[in-house]
């Protein structure tokens, strides 16, 4: 039996699963050494700041038959020098247990399709210098490196 998989832009109702999405990658990334703090975020800030009268940011939500199995988290940056505006990628994550099944790919392909509806010039993002089944996955997608940080790679897929 084929899983039925959806892409949707995430709504207002969806803060309390988006707080826990960010939670899960935060203990992700602290398992990758990515990230070592706590979050402050809030249900109520989610609303405020996704949601609100001024959008800052925008969520990617995957489900698969019917159940919510991730989220790429992104907002809009603008070159003033290009011209131009591109999209950050901030957080992507396929929750545990449906991880290398192809479902990061269709998250990052519909974030590729905000790009083309939003006439921006590519979609930037960087990883923890630990996580090199991520840094293959996007490679696979045809992201490059932009520069490093030390040891930790930026990404850029036009």
């Amino acid at each position: 039996m084929e899983n039925q998989v959806h892409v949707r832009k995430a709504i207002k109702e969806d803060s309390s699963k988006l707080l826990e999405l960010i939670e899960q990658k935060a203990e992700f990334d602290r398992g990758m050494k990515g990230f070592n703090g706590e979050i402050s975020t809030t249900k109520e800030k989610i609303e405020r700041t996704l949601f609100g009268d001024y959008s800052f940011a925008h969520a990617l939500i995957l489900e698969v038959d019917g159940e919510v199995q991730g989220f790429a988290l992104f907002h809009y940056r603008y070159s003033s020098f290009r011209g131009e505006p591109s999209i950050w990628l901030d957080d992507l994550l396929v929750i545990g247990r449906s991880r290398s099944k192809g479902y990061g790919a269709q998250l990052m392909y519909a974030l590729k399709n905000e790009v083309e509806k939003s006439l921006s010039s590519h979609i930037a993002w960087t990883a923890s210098p630990y996580n090199t089944k991520a840094h293959d996955f996007y490679h696979r997608l045809g992201a490059e490196v932009e520069r490093m940080d030390g040891e930790r790679p930026y990404f850029r897929w036009a």
